[in-house]
């Protein structure tokens, strides 16, 4: 999995960086077909600031996004990892189930 980190109007510190693509990489383990991420980390207002994670997965033939906001980059990081993760399960079982279709539908002729 090809995983892009973007911070933008900020430079990120290590550490969230590196939890943002820890947290990315975990969701391997819901479909392994996932080709790229895009991890963007963003912020308003300069006090009181809203910080915002948007992670994009490319899987085959569909683009899965989550967003977050929060008042912390982790919080918001895995809140959208975990919309993500949600996401992964319903599109997965949505391919199980086409398969079963067309499957069916070879036996019902033969």
């Amino acid at each position: 999995m090809d995983i892009q980190f973007t911070a933008r109007r900020f430079r990120a510190h290590p550490e969230v960086k590196a939890h943002a693509i820890d947290e990315v990489r975990k969701l391997g383990k819901f479909y392994d077909g996932i080709l790229s991420a895009d991890i963007i980390l963003s912020y308003e207002r300069g006090t009181n600031s809203v910080k915002t994670a948007e992670v994009n997965l490319h899987v085959f033939g569909v683009v899965l996004s989550a967003r977050e906001k929060s008042d912390d980059y982790y919080k918001s990081i895995d809140a959208a990892t975990g919309k993500l993760s949600i996401q992964l399960k319903k599109y997965k079982s949505k391919l199980r189930a086409k398969d079963k279709n067309k499957v069916r539908s070879i036996q019902a002729k033969v």
